[in-house]
């Protein structure tokens, strides 16, 4: 049945204001077509895109399954809203190609029976990036359109075209974004959105985050989700910064949850706290709460408005469905709430999981950590093995082309204590390119379980999985290099490896460039500083200590207190606890000027009010508990 034609200006005067700049969209979605297999994913890419980009201030024109005359007439109007504005941005969703090097879009109601076909039958990507040539301002233009040439061999047998998209060069102040390399083929996805689109709506409410940065996130979590079949590419000429959220730079998603949970005393938010993050830094308080049926200490910050507004910046970064609940049920009435609704009808409830989505959420390996999966540790799939080798299973017959699902099954069946199978499954996925299974073989054969002991076949392993681009596998290979494990040392390989790493999106490899560039081994300490601030963000939170070691002595740099406090408190919300009690119980390991500035801070987020002297007491000790459980205040950490 084909979906209703729609073109739909979505309009949001008050998040429109919020923006210094004037920013348009043109998103379209086509999945109904008349004359080749429909895509299960485009229609519902492009809707939620549109809500999310409505909500970061753009004035979005929305098209689903339109016909080549609906697409050029969308065409039109684009050009005209975009002629004005400070940012121009076009997304596409659906069937496209190249041929002889230029690309396609395909609407519905295409159908070609040859080359002659393409200009009646098809709108050449150059009729949008035209609309939007005529604005000054930046251009962003999103390609989930990488797909094999839907209408059989005809096309294929022309010579000059290739799979997937062809790169585009462009005058400056454009970037292209394709979901995956030029040249390839990407996925539709399993769920309700591509596996390209649901880590673009995982990342776009980061605040503070430049579009390169996010499409770090975005390469790292699509690279995971997929196992390295599909990397996004980016081709950028921007003469200038872009954030999508301008907002100030908040705590992690993980460590906005939990202050969520904490100042809500609310049980359902500690379990969900516990289910998304069960290696989290606070899930040991989370049990105790949850054990004791009680709060121990001083949560939440009294402020209904403020506790409000974290809540709802959350649950629309994180697309959480029991937060947007949460959110509805205690703060029916504010402003958000109706966009609330409008996110809560996008997000399918649990229970309507595909088998693929079952999977990832029960079986992805820790490492394979993406926004919207945090992972799970051997021991906790064990108790759910039988579920998810069920799932994954079925995944993985659904999805033949995608052997990720291959490897999960394959982490699934280790877990559930048939290693012999799951080492046959490790093979399979591994020998159709899924990265992942390439480094838990070597692994396997590097210590010599399952195996006979093969140093040389582990690391073969290894260099292929790097080459296929595995943060992991760069990390191992470097390891060995620097300690000469196969040889002599290959210092100088193993760092080009470890920037590969960091260049991928690896929080891990981040740090140890910082540790090198601290101790003269490679570039600066200013360097070192941009590094650990880099990793910390990123997820490898001792990071901030490290940081804040280099401010706080001078190591290199200029000493800087009033930096290294705001760092230390981004560590101590998001840290195990450590960095309180290296505050409080070894203080002198800390200069007084820091110290003071710690305190400075917390006195201006209310939660001290004793002198301010860089001394330790119960009174510090107390107000930094309270900053870590649930008072986190990004306003107060100015530099």
């Amino acid at each position: 049945m084909r979906y209703a034609a729609a073109i739909i200006f979505l309009w949001n005067l008050s998040a429109i204001s919020a923006f210094a700049e004037s920013r348009v969209a043109f998103v379209l979605g086509n999945s109904a077509y008349d004359s080749v297999s429909s895509l299960e994913n485009p229609v519902n890419d492009a809707l939620d895109i549109s809500v999310a980009l409505e909500g970061l201030g753009f004035e979005v024109l929305l098209g689903s399954n339109r016909t080549i005359n609906e697409m050029y007439a969308d065409i039109s109007r684009f050009t005209k809203i975009a002629e004005t504005a400070d940012v121009v941005l076009f997304y596409y969703a659906g069937h496209g190609f190249q041929v002889s090097g230029k690309n396609y879009l395909v609407p519905v109601d295409a159908a070609l029976s040859g080359i002659e076909d393409l200009p009646d039958q098809t709108v050449p990507l150059t009729e949008v990036l035209g609309a939007m040539e005529g604005s000054s301002g930046l251009k962003l233009v999103f390609l989930d359109a990488c797909r094999d040439n839907p209408f059989g061999v005809t096309l294929s047998q022309e010579t000059g075209r290739g799979n997937g998209l062809a790169r585009v060069g462009t005058e400056a102040n454009f970037m292209f974004v394709y979901a995956t390399q030029p040249d390839n083929v990407a996925y539709d996805g399993t769920g309700r959105n591509s596996f390209f689109t649901e880590a673009m709506l995982s990342h776009l409410y980061t605040p503070g985050q430049d579009i390169a940065e996010l499409m770090i996130s975005v390469r790292r979590d699509v690279l995971a989700a997929t196992g390295g079949r599909q990397v996004p590419w980016e081709n950028s000429s921007l003469t200038q910064q872009f954030r999508f959220d301008t907002s100030p730079e908040t705590a992690s998603e993980e460590a906005m949850l939990w202050q969520v949970a904490a100042g809500s005393k609310d049980v359902s938010l500690m379990q969900l706290y516990a289910d998304r993050y069960p290696q989290g830094a606070h899930a040991e308080d989370v049990v105790a709460f949850l054990e004791t049926g009680s709060r121990t200490r001083n949560l939440g910050t009294q402020d209904k408005e403020a506790d409000a507004a974290r809540l709802w910046s959350l649950a629309r970064r994180s697309r959480m469905r029991p937060l947007l609940e949460f959110y509805l049920d205690r703060y029916p009435d504010m402003a958000d709430a109706a966009q609330a609704k409008r996110l809560l009808e996008m997000i399918p409830k649990i229970e309507e999981s595909t088998p693929g989505g079952i999977c990832e959420r029960l079986a992805t390996h820790p490492r394979d950590a993406t926004a919207a999966n945090s992972g799970v540790p051997f021991e906790r799939l064990r108790q759910n093995a039988v579920t998810a080798i069920q799932a994954c299973s079925s995944a993985s017959v659904r999805s033949p082309d995608l052997p990720h699902y291959t490897s999960l099954l394959a982490r699934a069946t280790a877990a559930s204590g048939d290693l012999e199978r799951a080492i046959k499954l490790y093979k399979s996925a591994a020998d159709r390119g899924d990265l992942r299974a390439m480094v838990s073989l070597a692994q396997l054969m590097e210590n010599g379980t399952g195996f006979a002991k093969d140093v040389d076949g582990a690391f073969a392993l290894y260099e292929r999985a790097a080459e296929g681009g595995s943060p992991d596998a760069m990390i191992n290979l470097a390891i060995s290099l620097f300690q000469g494990d196969r040889g002599a040392a290959d210092p100088d390989r193993a760092i080009a490896l470890l920037r590969k790493a960091a260049d991928a999106g690896s929080p891990k490899a981040i740090f140890n460039l910082g540790v090198l560039a601290q101790d003269g081994a490679i570039d600066t300490p200013d360097a070192a500083l941009e590094y650990f601030i880099r990793a910390a963000r990123d997820g490898e939170i001792e990071g901030y200590r490290a940081a804040a070691i280099l401010l706080d002595e001078g190591r290199g740099i200029e000493r800087d207190p009033s930096y290294a406090a705001n760092l230390l408190l981004r560590g101590v919300a998001e840290d195990r606890g450590s960095l309180i009690k290296q505050l409080t119980k070894s203080s002198n390991e800390w200069s007084r000027a820091t110290m003071s500035q710690v305190q400075e801070r917390l006195k201006l987020a209310g939660y001290y009010a004793s002198v301010i002297d860089g001394l330790p007491g119960p009174n510090f000790t107390s107000a930094l508990e309270r900053w870590r459980n649930g008072g986190f205040n990004a306003d107060v950490l100015t530099n």
